[in-house]
């Protein structure tokens, strides 16, 4: 969340970088409460103090008529900070600053997607002296992926690996965890279900609460997201890495702490129903592997370089076409002050953004998603002090196996496996 300090310090500075979102804010509300707030925090401070001192008095006090009468004005005194409203205006503050989105970075541009800038294309569009097929139909030529009878077991937006498909899969996440390892990255494996903190500490919470899955049983159809039994599936891995270190205080020696999570990502907009978004490019279910880091303030715009690398890295060893887009504030997830989307080249899609799709977001968050987290460091004067947190797809598969197939099909219906994958599948097309 957005520091209050800096809203009471600059509070039509935050408006203006808010509207770089489109986000429209008033902080005239906030900074009310937060003024009430602290009047009446003075307040009960004083009345404590004031208790210390008589409480002090009456251990001294003789006489036992003006004992009881001193006795009988503390207890006031304590009632009126029993029924203090301290806690009520924080409450409300922490409603309002909790739904704000991230400030934007300053060389983040401001508007929405019509704003996004490519700022790195890498490869070449592939040619073909023949009709190409688009990858519904060469992964169901070729036995690659089953979507009729994934549709029967779960309905839309979900499908089969079958055979050489889940190799391909498989080999393509084998590809990344090697990569990760090599980088010295950390290995985890999180939960695939998550409580509620979770997903407030990621940012994902309350906003976009209604994004995920949860899970209920015949007992419990009406909890609360409030209720300790509350669960749902991560949809993505970031929302389980963030909270590795959650109410924590690391030690600066440690930092920056680097990670690699795999998992499957569970997600209720699986997309449209438009031609271009058939078989696998937007479904309720695909997998993923997440970098994700903790590190000091001066050095999180080097990891953010450095994650954008690492993905692009990765693709490129796919050899495929591809390009980096610099995301303008608006297109922007809401706790993210800045992000470069990898963008892959699926030749069927041109209709849709030009044919490309992302396949790797890399964020900082700054300190927004720390401070929800309560995720600390110490500075040098021993004073603590919030981390800074990114992340970035290394990479997503769902859209790669789309985009291999369609970018490396031959004119006789087969496709070329990429030679970084072969020791995997140990096979050169399919």
């Amino acid at each position: 969340m957005i520091d209050i300090q800096i809203i009471r310090e600059k509070p039509d500075w935050v408006k203006e970088q808010l509207k770089k979102r489109e986000y429209d804010f008033d902080a005239t509300k906030l900074l009310k409460l937060d003024e009430a707030k602290r009047k009446m925090q003075a307040k009960v401070e004083a009345w404590r103090a004031e208790r210390n001192k008589v409480s002090a008095e009456i251990a001294r006090e003789k006489d036992n008529n003006a004992r009881n009468k001193m006795i009988a004005a503390m207890k006031e005194l304590g009632n009126k900070i029993d029924t203090a409203k301290v806690e009520a205006y924080e409450e409300k503050i922490f409603e309002i600053i909790s739904a704000l989105p991230n400030i934007p970075l300053e060389d983040v541009q401001p508007g929405g997607k019509e704003a996004n800038k490519v700022i790195r294309t890498f490869g070449k569009k592939p040619t073909f002296d023949f009709k190409p097929k688009d990858h519904v139909e060469l992964c169901t030529n070729l036995g690659l992926i089953d979507y009729e009878r994934g549709a029967k077991m779960s309905g839309a937006g979900t499908w089969v690996y079958t055979n050489m498909g889940a190799r391909l899969e498989w080999a393509l996440l084998n590809y990344f965890v090697d990569f990760h390892t090599a980088n010295g990255y950390t290995f985890i494996m999180p939960p695939h279900l998550l409580n509620y903190e979770s997903g407030y500490a990621a940012g994902q919470f309350p906003k976009f609460q209604s994004d995920v899955f949860t899970t209920t049983t015949s007992d419990d159809e009406k909890i609360k997201s409030t209720d300790p039994k509350f669960r749902f599936l991560l949809p993505t891995a970031e929302t389980a890495l963030i909270n590795m270190h959650r109410g924590e205080i690391i030690d600066p020696t440690k930092l920056p702490i680097k990670y690699f999570g795999y998992s499957p990502c569970y997600r209720k907009e699986a997309g449209s129903y438009r031609t271009s978004e058939r078989g696998m490019i937007r479904g309720y279910q695909f997998n993923k592997i997440e970098m994700f880091a903790f590190c000091k303030a001066e050095d999180s715009p080097k990891l953010f370089e450095e994650f954008v690398k690492n993905a692009e890295k990765l693709v490129s060893g796919l050899g495929l076409h591809f390009q980096t887009v610099a995301l303008a504030a608006g297109d922007c997830s809401a706790a993210m002050a800045k992000t470069y989307d990898i963008e892959v080249y699926i030749p069927s899609m041109i209709s849709a953004a030009g044919g490309y799709k992302e396949v790797s977001s890399a964020s900082n968050a700054m300190d927004y998603q720390a401070r929800r987290a309560l995720i600390r460091t110490r500075a040098q004067d021993n004073k603590t002090v919030f981390v800074h947190t990114l992340n970035a797809s290394g990479l997503a598969t769902s859209r790669l196996i789309p985009a291999i197939v369609e970018q490396f099909q031959t004119k006789d219906g087969r496709v070329a496996v990429p030679k970084v994958l072969q020791k995997y599948i140990n096979v050169p097309f399919f």
